[in-house]
Parts: C-alpha cells; structure tokens; sequence
C-alpha cells in the first residue's frame, strides 16, 4: 500500500468511527428524550401551522416532515402558486397581497388554526414572529405558540426597555437617550448632549426599518421624520430612541437557547457585518478574530440576557463591537428564528427548527452548554433580487430561470423560489440564502465562491456578482469586516467594466448555437454536443448564411454591430468595429447548458442561459447580459415623448405612501416630492432640478410599476 493509500485509508478509518460515535450520541440523546417525554407527560406537536411564505415555510417543512409533523400552510393571492404551497400536507387561503390583508391579519391566522385544528402555530420570521398581542391570542386559544412568551416579547420588543432590562442585568448597553419623551427639540436635545454623529432607531422591531443615522445637527429632524414615518408603518409606533454612534464597528450577535426548566445555552456567535441599507447581506459563524476570552463573555453576556426575561425557544442576542476599544454592547434581542440561523447549524451540527419544536412541546434542551463546540467555519450569502450598481434598488418580477449549485452536506440552499416564480412588491426581495460549511474559514470562502459562481438567475437583476466581488475583496477574505466595509470599498466593489470582445463572442456564438438547437428540434435531428461545425450539422448548413448582422446592447445600454462570417472550415469570423476574431470554435451542452468556446487555441466553459431576446452568460468572473436589438424598421414610435432631465419616474415597482407636495407648487433640486413603500422599505423620492409641479399622476395608496412618471411640471 502506497502512502496516498494508506493515508486515505486512515481518514475512512477515521471517518466510520466518527460516525459511529454520532449514531451513539444521538441514540443516547433519543432515549433520554423519550424518558424526559414520559416523566413530563409531554404532549407531541402532531399538527403545526407555519404562518409565513417562502424560504422559512419551506425551511420549517424539512424539519416538520423530518419529525412526522403534519404541516399547515397559509397564503395570499401574491402566493397562490408558491413552493411552500406546493409542499404543505395541506394550504389555507388567508386574503389580499398586501401582508396586513394576509400575513399580519392576526384573527385571520388564529381562525385557520382554529379550521385547520392545529396544535401549535410557527410563525418563522417577521410579519406575526415577534408580536406579543399574537403570542397572547394563542395563548387564549389553547395553541401553542412556537417561541418566547408574550412577557419577553414585549420586554425585548421596546428597544428603551430591553436597554434598562439588560443594563439591570449586567449587560453592556451602548450610551444613549432610551426614555419616554418624544417630543422633536427635546430629542433633538438628547441628541446633542450625546454627540453627533448619533443613530436614530424606532423603540420597536428590527431590520433595519424605522433607523437612520444623523451625522450632525443639521441632518437630526429630516432623518428622525424619516424614522418615524418607516416605524409606523412597519411596527405601528414611531417612538425612537438616541444612542451614541460607534464608528467602525462589527455587528456580532450570539444564537440563546432556553428551555421551560430554566436551562439555558449559546450556540456561539455570527458576524453580521456586511449590511447594505442597516440590512444583512452576508452573515459567517464564528465571527472571525475573535478571542477565546472575548467569545466566552459574548456566550455568557448573551445567556445573561436571555435569564434576565426567562427566555424560552430561539433567541438572538445582538451585539455591536467597537473594533477600536476592542469592547461588545446590547443592541437588541430577536425573540425569533433568525434568517441567518443556518450557519449555527452547520458548525454546531444541530437543528435548532427541531428544538424550537422540542422546547414549545415541553421537553428539555436536547444538549448542555459543555456539550456544544464549534465545528469549522460557515457563510451565508443572501441572493436578493435588487440592483446594487443602483443603490441596491430592490426589484420586482418573473425569475425566467434559475441554474442552482447541486445540494450537499457542505452546500444548503434555501429558497421558495423557482424558475418561473414572482418575486412580489408586497414582500421582501430576497430569492434564496446560500449557506456553505467548510473545514476552516479559507475552505468555506473558497466554496462559497465557487457556489455562488454556479448560482445563475435570469429574468431579473440580482446582487450575486456583488457577492462575488465581495467576497473576492482581500479584506473580507482577510476577515477584516465591520458595518461600513461596502461605503469604504466603494470603489473596488463598484469598478466599472467594460464589455470585451471575448463577451461579445460568447454571446453571438450563443445565439448561433440556440438557432441550432431550434432547427434540430424543428428537424427532429439529434446532435449532442451541438456545435456548428461537427458532422451533424452538415444537413443544415446551407441553411446558415455566409454573412450577418448580429445587433446586442449591453447592462450598460451600449449597442453593439457585429459582422459574422461563416468561414469554409466551419469556423466563425466575427468582426466587432475595425476589431476581427476568427477561427472561432464552440460546443454547447444541451443538458448542463454549458458552452465552451475556442479562441485562438484557448478554451474557456461558460453556462449560457438564453430567453426570449436576452442573452445571460456565466462565468468565473461574474456575469453579462446582452438584449438583441430590434432593427429600426420593426420598431413601433410611442405615442409618448421621452422624457426629459426634469422627470420623475417611479425607480422600482411599489406603493406610494405619501405626497409631500401639492401642485402648482414651486420645489427646488434635492427638495423631497413623495414617498414609496417597495419591499417592505421606505423610499423617498427627490426632485432633480428646480421645477414648479403640474399634475400629480398618482394619490397614496396607488400600485406604481417600475418607469412610472409619477408626477408633471409646468414648462
């Protein structure tokens, strides 16, 4: 036996007795919860509703029909097809789109738990998840609610509260303003006494909803108006708090388990850092260079925490850390599942859907803090459907496609989207979570990357190249992250590029190749892997002309001619401006839609995606969309003029909120006009010169689709 051999042999050997010290612990682990059922007289969740949409319904399903739990599902017109529909034993039809006809109708969830005789409601996270009035209503009607008592939930839902609570506690809390007085100048006051810059948050809900961040007195009343008017309509209270604003830090924050005799654990810590907009876009665990030390007083301020309300269920205990003082202080508590929830499973190998079921049926906590460790290194990644080159504009619309990595033990992907799936305006924008493990900190990044290489959406604009920039940044492949890393790196996450010659190659042979696959199936002829030039072709040859145009714009609207030649040998010839590319090759794979082109003696595999008159190419570098364009002669006039530099379109698809102003009233340039609500965010739009208003083309309340003019100005 050679070395390699043996080594390999080494680690099965390795491998077989791992697991079977794992199949040990959990059959131990089954029988003390069988016992503990027993001597509690526990009753199982034979039936639970999930009284939520997409990616969490379907993640509570796995662990549900994991356990033998009969599922109930709940949906909205918006949600009439979707896949969490598609996978409950059985789906409840609860009203209109918008989520307070549906998702947020309280009575309307209570009354199909009634129907649907359920023992138990999940809420996952957001809409009802951390609404003690909802807590208290299952709690009346003898259904078990899925997470902390009402009590908690308020505690913990007012931000001043949950300050004075922790503060009581022993728990670090950031300086700040957290009492009862709202007036505008007495806030504005406090604000002073503390220090500009300073954040301004809505006492209640999280998110990033109802917060903004005041960087001198001037800015103070426009962002806490801005706060007030997000807060209301997210949580239905505009009352703030003030705290001091720590420049640079790490959003870290510590997964708190209890159970209902008094046990208590962490699962460890995540680093949340990376925001866009106060929102998360990128999560790890563990959180990188952390110390021993400081990781043990997270876990134990954390648990301090979750005592402190009696904590039962899954909690997250958030932390801001200021990198310079090298100190940690309570931010908040989520009294919920969190989206990012994943990564602490992956390295502490536990189900914590499961335990949420445990715990709210009555048992224990399957394990005690000296049984957990930490077990390599996890990232999640949130695929969003949103532009970041604009803003991280969030968008609306049909996925044409979806191509996904291929599952595995190291690789989860968490979705309720499919290729021809709506992502809607009524909700948020998210597509999918993407959630690697990997043996070290290296190893997961460099699987995440080549994941989110194979992940290839069409139909809408995603941030999935950002993620990839990102992620290929050395400071984030150095661990050095803090909440502004994106605003700081700006320049290097938003580098313009340029469309290659080499693109435009791919792109046209693309569409040569698509024309040949048509034609075979219009033929019946199979030919597999379909290329121009190999034998299967010759029947059709004739039919390709020796000379055409090929017309494509790029994301960055630039129009394209390119001249291609069919050449004697079969090759092609494309000519791009005075530029020409021969001898080009290619092979297109049919099943993995793969195409691999040849230029000069060099062969590169992209994935192709092609859909009605778009062209999207994949590759190791990112991603590129070409749009055929539509010769002059077949284009229809509009009846409309384009508008001018003065105009104000609708950026996104949404709802307007409020009109701030009237017409015939004079604005000037940067002067705020109305405002939007789009996924679940406050948008405010501004005027962009100095005009008078004519008309107001729409009222509050109205749906807006994305390129609407929203208003009209005098000449």
């Amino acid at each position: 036996m050679n070395v390699i051999s043996k080594r390999y042999s080494n680690i099965t050997l390795i491998s077989r007795n791992v697991l079977n010290e794992n199949f040990v612990i959990r059959s131990k682990t089954k029988i003390l919860l069988n016992n503990v059922r027993e001597a509690h007289n526990v009753k199982a969740l034979k039936r639970v509703l999930i009284a939520n949409r997409g990616e969490i319904a379907v993640r509570i399903m796995k662990t549900t029909r994991k356990l033998g739990i009969e599922t109930i599902a709940v949906y909205s017109d918006a949600d009439r097809h979707s896949l969490h529909t598609k996978l409950a034993d059985q789906s409840y039809y609860i009203g209109g789109s918008q989520s307070n006809q549906s998702y947020l109708d309280k009575q309307k969830i209570i009354n199909t738990a009634i129907a649907a005789n359920v023992c138990a409601i999940h809420p996952g996270y957001g809409f009802l998840s951390e609404n003690a009035e909802f807590a208290d209503m299952c709690d009346k009607h003898n259904i078990i609610f899925i997470g902390p008592k009402a009590d908690a939930i308020r505690d913990m839902g007012i931000k001043s509260t949950s300050k004075v609570i922790m503060s009581n506690a022993g728990v670090p809390v950031v300086p700040g303003y957290h009492g009862d007085e709202q007036n505008d100048d007495y806030l504005l006051e406090e604000a002073i006494k503390i220090g500009f810059p300073v954040m301004i948050k809505a006492i209640r809900g999280g998110g990033g909803k109802g917060m903004r961040t005041a960087l001198k007195e001037s800015d103070f009343k426009e962002q806490l108006e801005s706060a007030r008017r997000e807060a209301i309509k997210s949580f239905g209270d505009d009352s703030m708090l003030i705290e001091k604003f720590v420049s640079n830090p790490r959003h870290i924050e510590v997964q708190v388990f209890g159970d209902s005799f008094g046990n208590y654990v962490h699962l460890f810590e995540r680093d949340c850092s990376v925001q866009r907009r106060h929102q998360k876009i990128i999560e790890e665990a563990p959180a990188p260079h952390i110390t021993p030390q400081t990781r043990q007083e997270l876990g134990m301020a954390a648990v301090k925490a979750a005592k402190a309300v009696n904590y039962l269920g899954a909690g997250t205990v958030e932390f801001i850390y200021d990198t310079k003082e090298s100190k940690f202080y309570f931010m908040e508590m989520n009294t919920r599942l969190q989206v990012e929830h994943p990564i602490t499973e992956m390295i502490s190998s536990t189900d914590l859907v499961e335990w949420q079921l445990r715990v709210a049926a009555g048992e224990p906590l399957p394990l005690k803090q000296s049984d957990l460790t930490i077990n390599g290194h996890s990232f999640e990644a949130r695929i969003y459907a949103e532009d970041p080159e604009n803003n991280f504009m969030p968008g609306a619309g049909q996925v044409t496609q979806i191509k996904t990595p291929v599952p595995s033990s190291d690789v989860r992907i968490e979705t309720g989207v499919r290729s021809g799936d709506e992502v809607s305006v009524h909700y948020d924008p998210m597509i999918a979570k993407l959630v690697i493990w990997g043996h070290n900190r290296d190893n997961a990044l460099n699987k995440l990357r080549q994941c989110l290489n194979e992940y290839n959406i069409v139909g809408l604009k995603t941030n999935v190249d950002f993620l990839l920039r990102l992620t290929n940044h050395r400071e984030f492949r150095n661990g050095n992250v803090y909440t502004d890393f994106i605003k700081d790196y700006f320049n290097d996450l938003f580098a313009k590029t340029e469309t290659t010659n080499e693109m435009l190659c791919s792109a046209v042979m693309a569409l040569i190749l698509q024309e040949k696959v048509s034609l075979m199936n219009r033929q019946n002829i199979s030919c597999e892997p379909l290329s121009p030039f190999n034998s299967c072709d010759n029947k059709r040859l004739h039919e390709i002309p020796i000379f055409r145009y090929i017309n494509l714009v790029d994301s960055q609207q630039t129009s394209f001619e390119i001249k291609v030649k069919l050449n004697v040998d079969k090759t092609f010839q494309l000519t791009v401006g005075n530029h020409i590319i021969d001898n080009i090759e290619a092979d297109y794979d049919l099943d993995s839609n793969n195409l691999i082109i040849d230029l000069n003696g060099i062969k590169k595999k992209q994935r192709v995606l092609i859909t009605d008159n778009q062209i999207s190419i994949f590759s190791k570098e990112g991603s590129n969309s070409f749009n055929l364009i539509i010769p002059e002669y077949l284009r229809t006039q509009s009846a409309e003029s384009e508008s001018d530099c003065k105009s104000i379109l609708s950026p996104m698809p949404g709802i307007i909120d409020k009109i701030l102003v009237s017409e015939g009233q004079a604005v000037k340039s940067g002067d705020n006009l109305l405002v939007m609500i789009a996924m679940k965010m406050e948008y405010v739009i501004k005027a962009n010169a100095d005009v008078v208003i004519d008309k107001l083309l729409y009222k509050p309340g109205d749906n807006v689709p994305k390129g609407a003019q929203l208003l009209s100005f005098k000449q």
